[in-house]
C-alpha cells in the first residue's frame, strides 16, 4: 500500500495489541446468517427476524442468554 493510500494516522499505536484477543469470545456469542436481498427487505430489525423464526419453529421467548 502506498503512503497516499494509507489512511492510518501516525498517532495510532498498536504495538501492544494482541491479534485475535477477543475472537473466540465473539464467535461464542455470534451466529451470522446472510439473508438474500428479497428476504432481508421483509425484515427491518433482528428482532423481526428472530420473531418470525421462533414462530416458524413453534417457540416463544426471547432466546437471550441470561447474564452470569
Amino acid at each position: 500500500m502506498s503512503p497516499e493510500e494509507d489512511s492510518m494516522r501516525e498517532e495510532y499505536d498498536f504495538s501492544g495489541g494482541v491479534r485475535g484477543k477477543y475472537a473466540d469470545r465473539f464467535a461464542d456469542g455470534s451466529n451470522v446468517v446472510v439473508l438474500d436481498p428479497d428476504v432481508a427487505a421483509a425484515f427491518k430489525t433482528r428482532e423481526a427476524v428472530n420473531e418470525a423464526l421462533r414462530e416458524r419453529l413453534g417457540r416463544e421467548g426471547s432466546g437471550e442468554k441470561e447474564a452470569g
